[in-house]
């Protein structure tokens, strides 16, 4: 059938008889599934590893829709193993228990493997996932686990060291658009319940991929019921309106307690750090909409002042610190306007990471050599006994010379050490200049070349 032919005979199907779309055009062979090419492409390790039956236990992680769960009894179909599938949110230990000693018996008596799929196994306590260890060590079990979070943060290192970890990418538009262009044109084509048909163009097909956001089960549903809307209320032709109500809102990729959540405050961070208020704006509305914690992003503000801002703005600590009382005072929803007010002032605020890269020298050096002691003149002489060890004695006080001593503070070994280097950025710049002369000063009084 020719591709404009397509559009026009649209999805004749009975929604109301059959398992949902997305389950119906679920792909059956490994070569019919959409994405992920840089695990499933040609000579790709997963593909490879399938094709030769030489998998071992893995976990796949990903944004949902993305097919984990297909891939995963692929795995059993194209490696003659037998599927058994549990959910972390209603198995326990019992029902692990029971999987693994199936499958024990299967192997010694039918010389039968089994791929465990576990959905969502980042929802698995500590124990659930030690009674794991031993079948999959052993080889009893080949464990698929799927999750939608990193599983570095969730699944414990035990199990992690015996599996391969493959990541799962949002699907392009141009993949989900491939999907759907099939289940238009497959075998999934019946007669629609009031029997008449839908037209549905290309850029129709276009927003409903959009809409999917790389999500094909997703797309797949916001499909079906705008098919569905659109016969039960007789249209010819499936417009934008019925799929803006089909799909009912576009979801927020943002799981507080997940992946997204350290992938988008990182980058609003570092949107803050490029001095791009806009991205900086626009992640933080992505977090306030996932029902982030506003009390999280002031005090990542905080901690941004100082560690990207430093001296270049001193008033930009006193801004981020600001901004946290008021959303502790106000709270949600009007201090997202506090939270908006800083972070355009950051974003627009000069640079500096000298106090954060001289703190981390100075933590480096202790690492490596130990931590030195002070200068005898430097020590304390606050308690018996400090003057006859000689402690105080040759120490300059500044105010007796003006409030500024070429005296150096650092332990002998260390005294040409620079930790602080000011940049030329905002106010930090009168500090370099004023440190380049007091350091000049040093060098000329005290060393001994």
């Amino acid at each position: 059938m020719a591709n404009d032919d397509l559009f026009s005979d649209g999805l004749r199907a009975d929604l109301s008889q059959n398992a949902p779309l997305a389950a119906r055009m679920r792909p059956r062979r490994l070569e019919d599934v959409v994405g992920q090419e840089h695990l499933l492409g040609e000579r790709a390790a997963l593909r490879v590893a399938i094709e030769t039956g030489t998998v071992g236990s893995m976990i796949f992680f990903g944004p949902p829709g993305t097919g984990k769960t297909t891939v995963a009894r692929l795995v059993a179909s194209e490696t003659g193993s037998v599927y058994e599938e549990l959910s972390a949110v209603s198995s326990g230990v019992a029902e692990v228990r029971k999987v693994i000693e199936l499958a024990r018996h299967r192997r010694a008596e039918a010389g039968r493997r089994t791929v465990l799929f576990i959905d969502e196994i980042h929802r698995f306590s500590k124990a659930q996932q030690d009674a794991l260890l031993h079948a999959v060590e052993d080889g009893i079990v080949t464990l698929v686990g799927a999750s939608t979070e990193n599983p570095y943060f969730e699944v414990i290192p035990a199990l992690i060291s015996r599996c391969e970890l493959y990541e799962f990418r949002p699907l392009s538009r141009d993949d989900i658009r491939r999907l759907l262009d099939r289940a238009l044109l497959g075998a999934e084509q019946q007669s629609a319940p009031s029997g008449g048909k839908v037209d549905v163009e290309k850029e129709t097909l276009d927003l409903i991929a959009d809409a999917g956001l790389g999500d094909a089960r997703r797309a797949f549903t916001i499909l079906e019921r705008s098919l569905v809307l659109a016969w039960a209320r007789g249209l010819a032709r499936l417009d934008e309106a019925t799929i803006q109500e089909a799909a009912q809102r576009k979801l927020v990729l943002y799981d507080k307690g997940a992946d997204a959540h350290y992938d988008v405050i990182s980058a609003f961070i570092k949107s803050l750090r490029g001095s791009d208020p806009d991205a900086a704006l626009y992640y933080l509305a992505v977090m306030l909409t996932g029902g982030e914690d506003p009390k999280f992003i002031a005090r990542r503000m905080v901690i941004f002042a100082s560690e990207d801002i430093g001296n270049a703005d001193p008033r930009a600590l006193e801004v981020a610190v600001a901004v946290f009382r008021a959303v502790e005072l106000v709270g949600l929803p009007e201090c997202r306007l506090n939270l908006a007010q800083g972070v355009t002032y950051l974003s627009c605020a000069p640079k500096s990471n000298a106090s954060y890269l001289g703190l981390q020298e100075a933590l480096s050096e202790i690492e490596e050599h130990g931590a030195l002691a002070p200068p005898v003149f430097l020590r304390s002489t606050g308690y018996s006994g400090a003057k006859v060890l000689g402690h105080g004695v040759g120490y300059e006080y500044p105010h007796d010379s003006g409030g500024y001593i070429s005296q150096r503070h650092l332990p002998e070994s260390l005294w040409r050490r620079e930790f602080y280097r000011p940049t030329g950025e905002g106010e930090e710049a009168r500090a370099r200049e004023f440190l380049e002369e007091m350091r000049k000063l040093r060098r000329q009084d005290q060393d001994p070349r």
